[in-house]
């Protein structure tokens, strides 16, 4: 028989537990937590001990007196200046670099637009270690950095976060999160994901999708990517390539996606072509997620080249909706990136086609929702997996960040 967990493995549990807790929701007291966390207040207290002695947290008298006689409970708030995470976004047309702190606070940040096309790695990544070397001088002596990851538009293999294609991005077989690591000196590694999964990280645990364990984030960057959080996880897949949805074929014969294929997602909706339905060829001076608005304002305006170009690839995205509601059985759908625009125009369209071309019974109770996250979804995503480990095993991830050997370098 399997023995059961031992004391110390429950405590572990429970401090992650209750770290995570005041991580997402925000300051609780102690009561708050023992009621939500279903631990009486003798643990609670102990608990917090532990992780106030980490310097992972604070306990203060609350801002606002309850109602309540007697002695009022202790509130227990994330260190947010002192224990952060460094998230980057690497984008078609941007990148961006944040400090997050525990917490979800987005102390500083940094971004910079870049060119289209081809790009030097080794640019890349002097770029993006400028920006967070810039970020980490302004934190406090005490602060400790316990996580960083990055998120890129294209496909990463989960074992050893390798870039393996990024077709709008001309990359592949890209150790980009390595190099980082070693170039920052932080004693963290950098993981490298798909944006479009960590948009849906962000979105279940911090935007739109909030209390709901099933949905799909379609993100738009240029092209189009998805995240799965099927029963509260993401679906990664064997290799970690799960949720490509932006070449699911909706269109056999249609227009050539950058993968090779005819009629994807992402060829069918993506922004080239809704500029090229609207009569608007990309130009230096108008690309990306002002190019695309720029057309649902003139849709808004009454342009009806505009609407027009709206209609036909809000059909198709109409279509995907309806081949995944049909697979995944989703209670929700959110709309990121360039998509949250293209949805804001093509919603009527969209609904229309998903009335008629999705089975009644999964289509019945699913939601469509633009990213509540807005622009910062794929960023605070990436910020939420850096936590990950640190929220799994409080105090000894941050002894081991902590110890001499790990001194960063500046």
């Amino acid at each position: 028989m399997k023995a059961g967990p031992s004391q110390e493995e429950i405590r572990r549990h429970n401090l992650g537990t209750l770290l995570r807790f005041v991580h997402l929701r925000g300051p609780a007291s102690r009561a708050t937590l023992a009621e939500s966390l279903g631990l009486n207040r003798s643990t609670i207290m102990a608990l917090t001990a532990d992780l106030t002695a980490a310097g992972l947290v604070r306990e203060e008298l609350p801002r606002r007196p309850g109602r309540r006689a007697g002695r009022p409970s202790l509130v227990v708030r994330p260190e947010s200046t002192r224990v952060y995470v460094l998230a980057f976004e690497v984008g078609v047309d941007r990148l961006g670099v944040a400090r997050v702190g525990l917490g979800g606070t987005i102390l500083e940040r940094r971004e910079a637009p870049r060119a289209r096309g081809p790009f030097d790695p080794g640019e890349l990544l002097g770029a993006l270690v400028a920006a967070a070397r810039s970020l980490t001088r302004k934190a406090g002596r005490d602060a400790v950095c316990v996580g960083a990851a990055l998120a890129f538009p294209g496909t990463v293999r989960r074992a050893d976060h390798q870039i393996m294609f990024g077709p709008n991005l001309d990359v592949g077989d890209l150790a980009l999160g390595e190099a980082l690591s070693r170039r920052l000196g932080l004693g963290v590694p950098v993981s490298v994901c798909n944006d479009a999964n960590l948009g849906a990280l962000a979105e279940h645990e911090r935007g739109a999708g909030v209390g709901c364990d099933d949905l799909i984030y379609l993100h738009g960057d240029v092209g189009v990517g998805g995240g799965i959080i099927v029963g509260g996880r993401l679906l990664g897949g064997h290799e970690g390539y799960g949720g490509e949805v932006g070449h699911m074929m909706v269109n056999p014969g249609g227009r050539v996606c950058g993968c090779g294929s005819r009629g994807c997602l992402e060829a069918e909706v993506g922004e080239r072509t809704l500029l090229e339905h609207a009569g608007r060829r990309e130009s230096p001076d108008l690309v990306g997620r002002d190019a695309v608005r720029a057309v649902v304002d003139a849709a808004d305006r009454g342009d009806i080249v505009a609407r027009d170009a709206l209609h036909r690839v809000g059909t198709w995205l109409g279509w995907g909706v309806a081949n995944l509601v049909n697979v995944f059985n989703p209670g929700l759908v959110v709309f990121g990136g360039t998509l949250r625009d293209i949805y804001l125009g093509a919603a009527a369209q969209v609904r229309s086609v998903l009335a008629t071309g999705a089975m009644a019974a999964p289509r019945e109770n699913v939601r469509l929702r633009t990213a509540a996250l807005g622009d910062d979804t794929t960023l605070v995503g990436a910020a939420e997996f850096a936590f990950a480990e640190v929220l799994a095993d409080p105090v000894q991830v941050l002894a081991r960040l902590r110890a001499p050997e790990d001194t960063p370098v500046s």
